[in-house]
């Protein structure tokens, strides 16, 4: 079998974890497999590198620290730092995979690591957040054909100029997704801290349970509601390219989470498989705004040209002319969203005002079974009712169901939900 094993920040954050990563790559080869591995930073590595970077750039940025130019690159000076920034940040995984190998070498197997360039991972040209292009396989199989453990850097790529660009947060993910989708192996292993995908947070409700499988579809709702095991663009390209993907730990050898297509999923599932928490969200509220054509459209051009992305939409019903607009915003945008709206017209020259909100949180339940079973809602609806929680936002599709509530009953929310719909129950 051709494996790819990806290794997180955490499995590599020091010297020991490095060391027991090497034995789990020997002992994968001598069990007669091919073996692609992909390694991120050191935990830490990346956020330090940026506080460094924001440090150096000022006092504006050193007050944003790990969380400066970095993750908020919409706009204005920071763009001017993008390209030194991801030849800053992907050294970390450069490092990461150095040592690695030679810790494989160390205990007698034969290893050579690669970098974005060398392991020929081609994107686009956007700096901090590029996608994957294409892989040249080339130096890859020669490798493999060598009989070694290939060892590489992940979150990195080559744009056409040749320039270094990274994929932005969790891109190791993506890095080896894509090397498994382009080697045709037979499995994409993420080797985390985690035992696996559970049907929630573990740290808000004890009682949750790891979950055998889950659907690609399934893990990109929850990766996309708050679940941080997985980078949600990694899933997509599993999906895409049906690389069965699994999530286990790699501290022990235990099975963790299949991640797999629908069609080969359990089909006494339960309809509800998890419970996701947001808690980045911020809440905005435009009121009397002119019920015209062109008025909402005038709102949300504005936010998607400073590139802020909008979540839950509500628009009340008309009265008297006008109406009321509300939408989530991620947290991290709510002060830009809200100069960025007082500039607009229909806010300057009408009766339209502005209330913002980051006291809230975002509960989601998901399940592919939700196709095909009614009520799930209302049940939901039910069981936060019998906690007093009040919903301030509904937002449904297929196979979710989000609402929106004060940030102080986001946990309550959670426990309630999992207990409601048995998900601390086996199948």
């Amino acid at each position: 079998m051709l494996l790819v094993q990806k290794f997180g920040g955490s499995s590599v954050g020091t010297l020991d974890r490095i060391r027991a990563c090497a034995r789990r790559c020997v002992e994968t080869r001598a069990q007669g497999h091919s073996l692609v591995v992909v390694v991120s930073a050191m935990k830490g590595e990346t956020n330090r590198l940026i506080t460094l970077a924001n440090e150096l750039l000022g006092p504006s940025g050193a007050e944003r620290g790990a969380k400066g130019p970095y993750v908020n690159a919409a706009g204005g000076e920071d763009r001017a730092y993008q390209r030194e920034l991801d030849q800053l940040v992907s050294t970390g995984e450069k490092v990461s995979a150095s040592l690695l190998a030679m810790a494989i070498q160390r205990q007698g197997g034969a290893a050579i690591s690669l970098v974005g360039h060398q392991l020929g991972m081609k994107t686009d040209r956007v700096f901090t957040n590029a996608r994957i292009t294409s892989i040249d396989r080339g130096r890859l199989h020669a490798e493999l054909d060598a009989g070694k453990i290939v060892v590489c850097a992940g979150f990195q790529g080559l744009d056409p100029e040749g320039n270094i660009t990274t994929l932005g947060r969790g891109g190791s993910d993506t890095s080896a997704v894509a090397l498994a989708a382009g080697l045709r192996a037979d499995a994409c292993e993420i080797l985390t801290d985690v035992d696996g995908v559970y049907t929630t947070d573990p740290r808000i409700e004890p009682r949750a349970r790891k979950l055998d499988r889950l659907t690609y579809e399934e893990m990109i709702e929850l990766a996309s509601l708050g679940a941080k095991v997985l980078q949600i663009r990694s899933v997509e390209l599993a999906m895409q390219h049906g690389v069965p993907v699994h999530v286990r730990s790699s501290l022990n050898n235990r099975e963790g989470t299949w991640i797999v297509s629908e069609s080969v999923r359990n089909l006494q599932a339960p309809v509800v498989r998890g419970v996701a928490l947001d808690r980045n969200e911020a809440k905005v509220t435009l009121t009397n705004v002119p019920d015209v054509p062109g008025s909402v459209a005038q709102i949300f051009g504005a936010l998607a040209t400073s590139g802020i992305v909008v979540d839950m939409i509500i628009q009340n019903a008309s009265r008297d002319g006008s109406t009321d607009v509300t939408f989530t915003v991620p947290e991290k945008d709510l002060e830009r969203s809200v100069q960025q709206l007082s500039t607009l017209p229909l806010v300057a020259e009408s009766s339209t005002q502005i209330l913002s909100d980051a006291a809230i949180c975002k509960i989601s339940i998901v399940g592919v079974g939700m196709r095909t079973h009614a009520g799930v809602a209302a049940r939901a609806f039910e069981v936060l009712s019998r906690d007093n929680i009040n919903i301030q936002m509904v937002s449904t599709s297929e196979i979710k169901v989000s609402v929106v509530v004060d940030e102080r009953y986001g946990e309550l929310a959670v426990r309630s939900l999992h207990d409601g719909f048995g998900l601390d129950e086996a199948t």
